[in-house]
């Protein structure tokens, strides 16, 4: 493991990375410590900042452009941002089972799967992680 790729990398790569990474180990501390209270407010809070800061440092890539200057991963990153918004509308309302599932969901999909993407060949992460 090297991260002389990611330190190689632009400033807004950095950035989104790093987002990433930490929402990723907030999001895994928040499934496993108990739910409600302070601690979980705050780290839900973290998070949330944490998972606006990967979605909307994405839309400063041009990857594969579809429709202009965005692609694919642009609907998902917008699909993302709304969803957060929506997983905080549902705490606030104290719709919990909604806000647990919608979170979680964010959690493994948006974060663990898409994550995994990012250790194919020829991505930054690959090369950090997998040192290719």
């Amino acid at each position: 493991m090297t991260l002389a790729p990611l330190l190689a990398a632009p400033p807004l790569v950095q950035i989104h990375a790093l987002a990433a990474i930490g929402a990723l180990f907030v999001g895994a501390v928040q499934l496993a410590r108990p739910k409600g209270g302070q601690a979980h407010r705050f780290l839900g809070r973290l998070w949330v900042a944490l998972m606006f800061a990967v979605t909307l440092s994405s839309f400063g890539f041009v990857y594969r452009p579809l429709i202009g200057p965005f692609s694919w991963i642009h609907g998902l990153s917008a699909f993302t941002t709304v969803m957060v918004a929506i997983g905080v509308y549902e705490a606030r309302r104290r719709k919990l089972k909604a806000h647990r599932t919608t979170m979680v969901m964010l959690f493994w999909f948006a974060l663990v799967l898409t994550g995994a993407f990012t250790l194919l060949p020829g991505r930054i992460m690959h090369a950090v992680v997998l040192g290719g």
